[in-house]
């Protein structure tokens, strides 16, 4: 199966736009995003962007409707009350009904998550590493992937608002060992880079973050990457 991967939003309808095109372009059979569809540099006063987006969102779940959603920290943030930077009081109501109105819309709740699989590939905001495996879900069976996902998009922000969890791990800069990277290739977001990349068996996503004056980090460019063998491009956009 050909997954395309919408990265982190932070206020950009306009990535919908270009997923839009590529899906009706079939190049891809399904699309998985990695959300932080909230926040950005300097728009925590503009509400009406945050709406925008979110209805933006929810016009493509509505659209492609086998769609996947990832919560992103910037997501969860609100409905768990946890401040961080970007974080928007102004924006809270609206962030919260809007992510309500974004489930409501999905054809199962299920595709709302912290993590998901497809074949043999993990698609996350951050990444699923060993050490957080070991360290957290130690008493389920290594091998039973399924179970281990099921734990964590169950589990409450005990376990998962930590820098090791698969919303906040940054394999980009910290030396970690992606769970099971044998079998499963991984997909992640959170740390802008400047191109699609692979490290460690984590494929780093997140090239339209920007700068705080609001120069682009990465190129223009989204991942398609084969559910099963793992290879990806990454198609400009």
């Amino acid at each position: 199966m050909k997954v395309l991967v919408i990265p982190d939003i932070h206020l950009k309808p306009r990535l919908f736009d270009y997923a839009e095109k590529i899906m009706n372009d079939c190049k891809a059979d399904i699309t998985v995003c990695l959300m932080d569809i909230a926040d950005d540099w300097n728009k925590e006063y503009q509400v009406q962007c945050y709406r925008e987006t979110y209805d933006r969102a929810i016009k493509y779940a509505k659209s492609f409707s086998n769609t996947l959603w990832c919560y992103g920290n910037h997501d969860i943030s609100y409905i768990w009350g946890k401040l961080e930077s970007g974080y928007s009081p102004y924006a809270e109501n609206t962030v919260i009904s809007k992510i309500e109105e974004l489930k409501k819309s999905l054809t199962n709740e299920n595709q709302l998550k912290f993590i998901h699989r497809i074949d043999n590939v993990l698609f996350s905001h951050g990444g699923l590493s060993k050490e957080y495996v070991d360290r957290f879900y130690y008493y389920l069976r290594e091998d039973d992937i399924d179970s281990i996902i099921s734990a964590i998009n169950n589990a409450c922000d005990d376990y998962l608002w930590n820098n090791e969890s698969p919303l906040w791990l940054r394999p980009q800069y910290e030396e970690r060992t992606a769970f099971r990277k044998e079998k499963y290739t991984q997909v992640v977001g959170h740390t802008p880079v400047d191109k699609i990349s692979e490290k460690d068996g984590f494929i780093s996503t997140d090239v339209f973050s920007i700068y705080r004056d609001g120069t682009q980090i990465g190129e223009n460019s989204m991942l398609i990457i084969d559910s099963i063998s793992g290879r990806y491009e990454a198609v400009d956009v």
